[in-house]
């Protein structure tokens, strides 16, 4: 049992490794990792009739609403496993959902929020992401920076004799235009948070266990 409350939100450009640091955290700190997808599958799966509403989106291939997704998360973050705290990742998305999710947080009797924002330079994120090569046999993720990890060469995996490709969103250009989607969207949610003190920006850039733990040391210092 963790040895206070820790309700952490998560931000980061795609490249950021913030699916990695959310769950090295949850790990630590004992509290759920939630990303959105995880809460809109987990609503489907249990077959709760606000997971039947979101089934009805995601089965026509459209953005399930704010109001829907919001509605699904206080149902997540009542439930007795996020009584220790939790660490969101991927929500909010928005200011509408970021005041939405301060009102959840409100009526649950939660403690304040902690919202770390990795920051990662844009050359770093494009240098990372287009390096990524990706094996249709084994399904491994590589890096070129990797030993033994070559543009259009054999998978490294000894198990697997396929041969790597890089995903076409993983170009420099797609990769740019996406940090730019992500800054529109995500700049005015960071603008929120920075605003009511709740902001800390961590560097991203280092090993994931350099960067671990200065996003421990942040959450500890917040707490």
């Amino acid at each position: 049992m963790p040895d206070r409350e820790h309700n952490v939100v998560l931000l980061g450009a795609p490249g950021a490794g913030k699916g990695t640091q959310a769950k090295m955290l949850s790990d630590e700190l004992g509290v759920p990792h939630i990303s959105t997808g995880d809460i809109l599958r987990g609503a489907v799966a249990a077959g709760s009739e606000l997971g039947a509403q979101a089934k009805g989106y995601m089965d026509r291939g459209e953005l399930v609403p704010d109001e829907l997704v919001i509605a699904i998360a206080r149902e997540r973050l009542a439930q007795a496993d996020c009584a220790p705290g939790f660490v969101l990742d991927g929500f909010p998305r928005t200011v509408a959902q970021a005041e939405a999710l301060d009102q959840v947080v409100d009526e649950l009797g939660r403690e304040a929020l902690i919202v770390i924002n990795l920051a990662v330079d844009e050359d770093e994120i494009v240098r990372r992401l287009s390096g990524r090569r990706l094996c249709r046999g084994c399904e491994g993720i590589f890096h070129i920076d990797d030993e033994g990890v070559e543009d259009g060469g054999a998978c490294p995996n000894p198990d697997c004799d396929d041969e790597l490709y890089q995903r076409s969103d993983d170009r420099p250009e797609a990769i740019r235009e996406r940090l730019e989607v992500y800054r529109r969207q995500t700049q005015p949610l960071i603008d929120y948070y920075g605003e009511r003190g709740l902001l800390v920006n961590v560097s991203g850039v280092g090993g994931p266990e350099e960067i671990a733990a200065a996003v421990l040391a942040a959450v500890r210092e917040r707490s």
